[in-house]
């Protein structure tokens, strides 16, 4: 199938549409919470993870938010939110409308980042309901109090913050009712839902999303489409596939990781030199990045907010504020030569930064231990480079025609290296698009970051040991037991992390317990310990080391530890008594000098320096 440029590989800064939703997906969002706080939420008839327990769909309604507003801090710290009960006793919201109560403590917008307080108030709002808040059925027969319409309108007011191009706005409705108007008189429920649809389409129409989070009854399905079908637009294809997705949803919301969720951005412009005098223009994006902690901010004692950190040079020899740029020298013919900081920045840059095409091979030709590092996807952009498009569209497709990847040669601000741009092509689901085509830049090694493994576990004159044909069986059907179905990284969350959340989690809340964090990187023991998969190991072992592997592993362990005495810890490569005589220690490397150390229970710790004199104590020299 033939693909239009224009369309496939649109830069996405010519279409307003595009750049439009390229915005929202970089931006923050603005959310409101809407919970129905009718009488018919505070049944329990729900049952609980614990035995003979019951608990209310109001309960679950509060526990969800309060899961999500804890890793709001977190996932998205720059989110704001707000919390609005609906057919409640009480009113308060800036229209003084009946039956909507915005929930919010001092200090603090009504729609605005979640706060500790807000998070430790909300926990206990259950406790102080009835008393401050209170429920009550809103919509009622022979009324025209509709409270439904009343919090879509003040929802609305709360998300007028913000700009549609910088913000993504939501509505997230909890309520176990699904006919909110069943009781009334035809002519009155008909104009009711006249004008409650007419809200939610107006709330729409302004780029608010509406979602609904149904609770269902224990014995009754809840029917969305007696009313609430209208009111989300759902189609009817979209219909069977709502409850199940919407019970997935109410089981992330209570059970979320505490993680980052990075912005989508371009993450570099890259200038791709194909010949001389044809360039054209490449943006960059980083497909895969590292979790780590957030960074630190310091506090100052006495009213914790932000301290700014300033440095100043002050004079040696006369005590003075140095107000000139800082300026480095270097020793050279009994005179020093001055540097600027940015004369060094141009002395150490090898090369212009852009990409400069090399030459093209076969794909067989690339290995998969030929990937250093996570790849970087590129597409192209005509903003600066006019025709990069489809000079780039011409590029993609004969690479994915002749199957062959081309060899470039890519310096920026880290170390020049030889990457290999390999074509991708798009796939397509009937849930639209799986991948983008676009090229992955994959990062090659240099000859000497290969190691040839023959060489290292080999001595002069000996080959290096193989394994047996019965090994390599055994150690197949081994590998068959234990393979991962369905394997995928997103599957586990880094314990040290999670563990890290729960502490900030626990100390900005006055948490006297820590959130219990499952490590799911430890072995599976039960399935470790099935009968086929001891079978498999115990035959693996009994390849490897005979009918006694036991006694193996005791000789072993006895003739590396006669070695280590023996071989004055050297690696049989250096004499380092010699070099410690002659004084050339200093010619060996980091990783040879602690090669020494490491064998004689030293510490490895510190400079090459340090190194040397540790090495040289230790012979007694």
């Amino acid at each position: 199938m033939e693909l239009d440029p224009d369309d496939v590989f649109r830069d996405e800064d010519e279409d307003p549409e595009n750049d439009f939703f390229q915005e929202k997906e970089a931006s923050k969002e603005f959310v409101v919470y809407l919970i129905d706080a009718s009488p018919k939420m505070f049944c329990s008839t729900c049952p609980s993870e614990e035995e003979d327990k019951q608990e209310s769909h109001f309960h679950i309604a509060v526990s969800c938010i309060a899961q999500s507003l804890k890793a709001h801090i977190i996932n998205r710290s720059n989110d704001e939110i707000a919390i609005c009960f609906f057919n409640t006793r009480e009113k308060k919201n800036l229209q003084d409308l009946n039956g909507v109560y915005v929930f919010n403590v001092p200090e603090r917008d009504s729609i605005d980042r979640p706060t500790a307080r807000l998070i430790k108030e909300f926990d206990l709002i259950e406790e102080s309901f009835d008393k401050e808040i209170g429920s009550q059925t809103g919509i009622v027969s022979d009324s025209r109090e509709n409270s439904l319409y009343s919090a879509l309108w003040v929802a609305q007011a709360l998300l007028r913050k913000g700009s549609l191009k910088t913000a993504d706005k939501r509505m997230f409705l909890f309520t176990n009712e699904d006919d909110p108007f069943g009781s009334m008189r035809i002519s009155v429920k008909e104009d009711m839902t006249r004008t409650t649809l007419q809200r939610a389409k107006d709330a729409q129409d302004l780029g608010i999303s509406i979602e609904l989070l149904p609770l269902s009854q224990p014995d009754k399905q809840f029917n969305i489409t007696l009313f609430y079908k209208d009111l989300i637009g759902l189609n009817s294809d979209e219909l069977t596939e709502f409850m199940p997705s919407v019970g997935q949803k109410l089981e992330d919301m209570k059970d979320q990781l505490k993680k980052r969720v990075l912005a989508k951005r371009i993450a570099k412009r890259i200038t791709f030199v194909i010949c001389d005098g044809l360039s054209i223009e490449l943006n960059g994006y980083a497909l895969l990045r590292p979790a780590i902690p957030g960074s630190i901010t310091w506090l100052d004692s006495t009213t914790n907010l932000p301290v700014k950190v300033e440095r100043s040079y002050i004079c040696t020899d006369t005590g003075a504020i140095m107000q000139d740029p800082i300026q480095r020298i270097q020793p050279y013919k009994n005179q020093n030569i001055m540097f600027t900081v940015e004369e060094l920045s141009q002395v150490k840059r090898i090369s212009t930064g852009h990409l400069r095409l090399l030459g093209f091979k076969p794909l067989s030709c690339l290995k998969d231990y030929h990937n250093l590092k996570p790849s970087t996807f590129l597409y192209p952009s005509d903003k600066e480079v006019i025709g990069s498009t489809r000079a780039f569209i011409a590029l993609h497709r004969s690479m994915i025609q002749l199957e062959r990847f081309a060899v470039a040669f890519y310096g920026g601000t880290t170390p020049p290296r030889l990457v290999a741009l390999v074509a991708q092509d798009e796939i397509e689901s009937d849930g639209g698009q799986v991948e983008p085509p676009g090229i992955n830049m994959i990062y090659l090694p240099y000859a000497n970051d290969i190691r040839d493994i023959d060489e290292l576990h080999s001595k002069p004159g000996v080959a290096a040991p193989r394994a047996s044909d019965d090994q390599l069986k055994k150690a197949s059907a081994l590998m068959r037991r234990l393979e991962l179905k369905d394997f995928s990284v997103c599957q586990f969350a880094n314990p040290a992390l999670q563990r890290h959340y729960a502490i900030l989690q626990a100390i900005a809340l006055d948490e006297n317990e820590l959130r219990e964090t499952r490590d799911e990187t430890l072995p599976d023991e039960e399935g470790m310990n099935r009968p086929a998969v001891v079978k498999a190991i115990e035959q693996f072992k009994q390849s490897i080391y005979g009918d006694d592997p036991d006694e193996e592993s005791e000789s072993g362990a006895k003739e590396k530890s006669k070695k280590r005495k023996a071989g004055d810890a050297d690696d049989g490569k250096y004499d380092y008594i010699e070099l410690a005589k002659t004084g050339k220690l200093k010619d060996l490397t980091v990783v040879e000098l602690k090669t020494y150390l490491t064998a004689n229970n030293l510490l490895v710790s510190g400079k090459k320096e340090v190194l040397i004199n540790r090495i040289l104590t230790h012979i007694g020299k």
